[in-house]
């Protein structure tokens, strides 16, 4: 939702900070990598406990996420394997912080909210798979209320402040809902097409 807001809005003032620190040089995949590692860390930290520290560093791997883009577009460095890579990476980010959440609360022994961290990492994986089964048919599919950004934003605000337990109820019904309004958004496209296609003959 806020990706398709924005869209590229916030690139100018992105890559004027970039430019700052790293002049007119930059690697996209190296940012990708960045933000993976961020998150990495950020995963160890969650186990360890270090909630807020873990927090920042979500922030941290975000802003890595939204440079990589950026710098691909401005130095004009957008490549097919760099879109696949950026996507792959953004997946096992997510993941990992979802895992190590997992882990936390079998180490606190936890149930409940061991199974709501599953039930968040199943919508979480699903949402962007939906997208790519949309596109692999056709149907361009960004729709919907909890994309990376909202995760990611949401995330880090449950580990700042300690509220990681509404925060996963919030994430296990909007990206469900998400993956929902996808299937209804395709189904609707698809269905729609085909009157079109019924109607010329």
């Amino acid at each position: 939702m806020l990706s398709e807001r924005l869209g590229h809005r916030l690139d100018p003032y992105f890559y004027r900070i970039f430019q700052k620190i790293f002049g007119k040089y930059g690697n996209p995949n190296l940012f990708t990598l960045l933000g993976f590692l961020a998150a990495l860390i950020a995963s160890f930290l969650i186990i360890k406990g270090f909630w807020f520290w873990a927090g920042l560093t979500v922030i941290l791997s975000g802003i890595f996420d939204l440079l990589d883009g950026v710098i691909a577009r401005k130095l004009e460095k957008v490549t097919t394997f760099g879109g696949f890579f950026d996507s792959v990476m953004d997946r096992y980010s997510d993941l990992l912080l979802l895992l190590a959440l997992a882990i936390h609360y079998l180490n606190q022994d936890n149930s409940s909210l061991l199974i709501l961290t599953l039930v968040v990492s199943i919508g979480t994986a699903l949402v962007p798979y939906a997208r790519a089964k949309a596109e692999a048919i056709q149907v361009a599919c960004t729709i919907g209320w909890m994309e990376r950004a909202e995760r990611i934003i949401l995330f880090s605000l449950g580990l700042l402040f300690n509220w990681m337990g509404s925060m996963l109820w919030i994430l296990a019904i909007l990206t469900h809902f998400t993956v929902l309004q996808r299937i209804y958004y395709v189904w609707k496209k698809i269905r729609n097409s085909n009157i079109e296609i019924r109607n010329k003959f």
